[in-house]
This record gives structure tokens, sequence and C-alpha cells, in this order.
């Protein structure tokens, strides 16, 4: 498979962190914004085959930041993840409603992110 690149949108330096340290278990290329105007700037430098969004982040927030980007005709089609610590059904329609990809609640397992990476760039695995 050839590298991806995902584009992180996250405040938290913890939580960069870690995501430094998943993707580059799972192999990806990362670009980083710590806001959503940085993210939008590098979204359209850079067309990542992915986009992880936090919601909660200074100015922006992430779900106007989404509804942004897919307006957007030339980024549309790239597949956004929201990262957040809410997880009220309630706000994954929202989520869905804009057109994000999936939802990733935080505090979030290594495993299970890169699972979701993995089932979104491959599909699923077959049982062994």
């Amino acid at each position: 498979m050839e590298e991806k690149t995902i584009l992180v949108i996250e405040d938290n330096e913890m939580n960069m962190k870690l995501m430094r340290a998943v993707l580059r278990v799972g192999k990806y290329r990362m670009l980083e914004a710590k806001d959503a105007e940085t993210g939008l700037s590098l979204a359209r430098e850079h067309h990542p085959d992915l986009i992880l969004m936090d919601i909660q982040l200074p100015g922006m927030d992430g779900l106007s930041a989404t509804k942004i980007i897919k307006a957007d005709p030339e980024l549309k089609g790239i597949p956004i993840f929201a990262l957040t610590g809410f997880a009220m059904e309630s706000d994954k329609a929202k989520a869905t409603d804009i057109g994000l990809a999936g939802y990733i609640v935080k505090p979030f397992s290594v495993k299970s992110l890169l699972e979701t990476l993995e089932n979104h760039f491959i599909g699923p695995t077959a049982p062994h």
C-alpha cells in the first residue's frame, strides 16, 4: 500500500504527541495543525488522504472547518473523522449530517485508531 498522508488538526499537545506515535506505527505520513485555520491551509496545499479533526479547537471549531472543506469542490472528497471527547448520540448525528466519515472518541486506544484507519483505507480484513 502506498504511504497515505493524514492531516491531524488538534490543539492539545499531548494528544498530538500520541497521534505522531500512532501514525508512525501505522506508517502514515502526518501533517499537523493546532487550529482549524492552519488545518484548512494545509488541506488546500497538500490534499491529504484523510483528516482527523478535533471538534473543540481555539477560534473556529472543527465542525465549522468541516463544513468549509465539504463546500470546497477540490477538498470535499477528503474523508474527515472527528476526534472528540464528546460521545453523545446527538453529536454523532450532527457530525454525520455535515459529512464526517466517522467519529473517534477520546481517549481512544492505539489499536482501535489504527484499525479505524486501516478499515477506511483497505476495508475490513477477513478473519484469519
